[in-house]
């Protein structure tokens, strides 16, 4: 069976999607930066999950190596950065920002998963807005990255939500979890007053549901690759 390569598997939706498909019996590699300060208890929940944990760096010729020695049948982008991370990296004098992290780190792992000789499936998480010409920093890394998935030889899906939050979120992010509590309370008006498109494109998602929507689109990618949102993403999200 090939594994499922998961990288940035220590964020939110990360450990949701490795601890959704170890369960179901897949073979998974969770990546974990060699850097990182991820809690050590994250790891072992990895590790009794079944999933294997790889450090492999940043840089395009080991992670081509290790992607060529894996074979993965999925390769899923769920990289990002936040507004938190990045003021921390500059105390530090590191530049670790939307163009360091949510494009660059991509845009690595999509050459690399080209020219490993390997021919996985490419999963992005995007967000609903991306656009590569967007004056938003955010959606526009996003945008770069959602045409070199559409560019490269390799099938590929991208999925884009709106929110993804909710109370079992380790990180704090009280203005994200607050907006999306504000979105959802207004259309949840708008779909008793019959009006339920809104709620379909906008609503929140948790990350087991974001989680499975992932798992489950994966699964039937188009050779000419496909984009999901809306209706679609919310029905593939549900228990």
């Amino acid at each position: 069976m090939k594994p499922a390569f998961v990288a940035g598997a220590t964020g939110y939706v990360g450990r949701a999607l490795v601890g959704r498909l170890a369960a179901d019996g897949a073979a998974v590699v969770a990546h974990v930066r060699p850097d990182s300060r991820v809690a050590e208890d994250t790891l072992e929940a990895f590790r009794r999950a079944g999933a294997r944990i790889d450090r492999t760096p940043w840089e395009e010729e080991a992670m081509r190596a290790t992607l060529a020695a894996t074979d993965p049948e999925r390769v899923f982008v769920l990289l990002g950065t936040t507004r938190k991370r990045m003021a921390r990296a500059r105390r530090l004098g590191v530049q670790a920002g939307y163009a360091e992290v949510d494009e660059a780190l991509p845009l690595l792992l999509i050459g690399a998963a080209i020219s490993a000789g390997v021919a996985p499936t490419l999963v992005y998480l995007s967000s609903l807005g991306a656009d590569p010409d967007s004056r938003n920093a955010y959606l526009r890394a996003r945008g770069v990255v959602e045409r070199a998935c559409a560019a490269s030889p390799l099938p590929w899906l991208v999925v884009r939500p709106s929110f993804i939050t909710g109370p079992d979120r380790v990180e704090s992010r009280p203005a994200e979890r607050l907006g999306a509590l504000a979105i959802d309370g207004v259309l949840a008006v708008l779909r008793r007053l019959g009006w339920s498109g809104p709620a379909w494109r906008y609503g929140s998602l948790d990350a087991e549901a974001v989680a499975r929507a992932l798992d489950r689109l994966s699964r039937d990618v188009p050779p000419t690759g496909m984009v999901v949102e809306g209706r679609e993403l919310r029905e593939a999200a549900r228990a």
